[in-house]
């Protein structure tokens, strides 16, 4: 299954309740056809168009994410050209990104050597000290 992202705007002239029923049509028509809806968007809500689309300046934009076989963008987009409170719409393909760059390759860890303890040093008596009592025998 491919992921999709759909983006299609909805004519202001219609009601809140028609809205939500169209929404809830096209995110059935997806699970209908094998699809999977992820997400349904519609924090961009009402906008003002770039330019008139049949004499209208305003859009609802709403964004849909979802899972699909291949063949059901066409279908989709089929049944977005049938509604006519649909302005506009766009169906893509979402490509997941690959890295040029190759992993690097993990060495193992070097073992450290074994340490021994060693036995502790005799202290040596200073060198000024040891001279001194052999003065003194004299």
């Amino acid at each position: 299954m491919n992921r999709y992202e759909l983006t299609y705007i909805i004519d202001t002239a219609l009601e809140e309740t028609a809205r939500k029923e169209l929404i809830e049509k096209v995110s059935a028509l997806i699970a209908a056809n094998g699809g999977e809806v992820e997400k349904v968007d519609e924090t961009w809500g009402k906008r003002r168009l770039a330019y008139a689309i049949n004499y209208k300046t305003e859009g609802w934009y709403v964004l849909v994410t979802f899972k699909a076989p291949a063949d059901l963008p066409r279908e989709l987009e089929r049944n977005l050209e049938i509604y006519d409170s649909v302005l506009r719409y766009l169906v893509v393909k979402l490509v997941e990104k690959r890295s040029n760059v190759k992993p690097r390759a993990v060495r193992p860890a070097p073992v450290a050597a074994p340490v021994e303890e060693a036995a502790p040093a005799p202290e040596a008596a200073p060198a000024a000290e040891a001279e001194a009592p052999a003065a003194d025998a004299e």
